[in-house]
């Protein structure tokens, strides 16, 4: 299954604020344009690279599913205790509990929780400007691409990690160098020069740190951390931020999913690798079944084989004279029959057997006005019999195997056909 990871632009620092001291929205000060282009990664198995590059929004390569990267200092970290409240009622619950901790108007910041959470325990809540991020994903999705999660490129974890990259200074002319540092207590992120810098980390570093850096800025982080660095370029680093289990699409920026959409959206995630036991699972279902379903037709032709073999066997060890068997039990009957009146016996539908069986039921002070036989059934005419004794003659005849059918004053007797 293909992902397509793209990176959103940093949140210029300089346009918010000055949006601040003249009153115009931060958002709108650095809202996207469909023909900015965005950094993309793409891949195939969520581990290796298959793509990588910038281009416009209309002109990115189309994947199963889409992954939106904020940069680290466009996202602020919150540890609380989960309120237990109402899936409609989370966010606002959320908005009361930060709302000294936010310096933005409440309303302004986009919450999301993060994954696994449970409620009543410590969890991080991540925080971002709603209206910039809505104003960052607009012009993707109006290009055709939907995206289906926004993930931090950082996120509190554990054991710590150092990402050291460069960053455009705020006129843009030069080139500075950052750290973003997480750990389980949270992600911050700081410029690299000065005594300050070297003194909010960890001295020593946390066994087991993992350390990062762009190829533009290994060299120089390598002489101001004192140890090697991974280098890691920016597209394998959304390789890995896609990795993640956070999303951001959270509350009022959840992609609307409706209808086919719904659908869709359903199948994308079927297909991604975390449903890949699943998949094998039901394909491994699917093949038990066939394979029993052959199984158990080829047992049941096996018999149904052997029962017809059998047939014949008797038909032709009860009448050798038959050649060729068609239809084994009607050839039985026919033989048995041309047996039975040659021996002169009479059968079930002959006329004697019929009167008897009509004489044993025949209803006392009632005469037969005519009757009739054609060979397989006999057909008597009576004198206007009450519906009780029409029953009552029906019922006595039946439990004797036979049938009767009525039609007005006929009653029409026969032998019960076998099947």
């Amino acid at each position: 299954m293909s992902i397509l990871i793209l990176q959103l632009p940093r949140r210029p620092r300089q346009a918010v604020a000055e949006a601040a001291g003249d009153g115009e929205a931060p958002a709108t000060r650095a809202v996207p344009r469909l023909g900015d282009e965005l950094l993309y990664a793409l891949t195939h198995d969520g581990m290796t690279l298959a793509r990588q590059g910038t281009a416009k929004p209309d002109l990115l390569p189309r994947a199963d599913t889409v992954v939106a990267v904020l940069s680290p200092e466009d996202v602020s970290w919150h540890r609380i205790t989960l309120p237990k409240a109402p899936a409609s009622r989370v966010r606002a619950a959320l908005v009361g509990l930060l709302e000294d901790a936010l310096l933005d108007d409440a309303e302004a910041v986009h919450l999301a929780i993060a994954p696994l959470s449970r409620p009543g325990e410590l969890t991080w809540v991540a925080a971002c400007d709603r209206a910039w991020l809505a104003a960052q994903l607009a012009p993707i999705e109006k290009a055709g691409i939907r995206v289906d999660r926004v993930t931090p490129a950082v996120w509190p974890d554990d054991p710590p990690a150092g990402y050291f990259r460069e960053l455009p200074t705020e006129d843009g002319e030069a080139t500075a160098m950052a750290l973003t540092w997480s750990s389980a207590d949270g992600v911050a992120t700081w410029p690299v020069r000065g005594s300050l810098a070297r003194s909010l980390l960890p001295d020593p570093l946390p066994v087991g740190t993992r350390l990062f850096a762009t190829p533009a800025v290994a060299a120089p982080a390598e002489r101001w951390i004192g140890q090697p660095v991974a280098v890691q370029s920016p597209s394998e680093h959304l390789l890995q931020a896609a990795r993640t289990l956070w999303n951001l699409r959270q509350f009022d920026l959840a992609p609307s999913s409706r209808g086919l959409s719904t659908v869709s959206e359903a199948w994308r995630k079927f297909r991604t690798p975390a449903w890949r036991p699943v998949r094998l699972a039901l394909a491994a279902l699917v093949a038990v079944h066939l394979i029993g379903l052959n199984l158990a037709a080829w047992e049941q032709r096996r018999d149904l084989a052997a029962k017809r073999t059998a047939m014949t066997d008797l038909l032709l060890q009860a009448h050798p004279d038959i050649g060729a068997v068609i239809d084994a039990p009607a050839q039985m009957r026919r033989a048995n029959e041309a047996l039975r009146a040659q021996a002169g016996q009479p059968g079930a539908s002959d006329l004697e057997p019929l009167l008897q069986l009509a004489a044993s039921a025949w209803p006392a002070q009632r005469t037969l006005q005519t009757l009739q036989y054609d060979g397989s059934a006999l057909s008597l005419l009576t004198d206007g019999w009450s519906p009780m004794e029409i029953d009552q003659f029906r019922a006595a005849l039946e439990a004797s195997g036979a049938q009767v059918l009525v039609e007005g004053n006929r009653l029409t007797l026969s032998p019960r056909r076998r099947t």
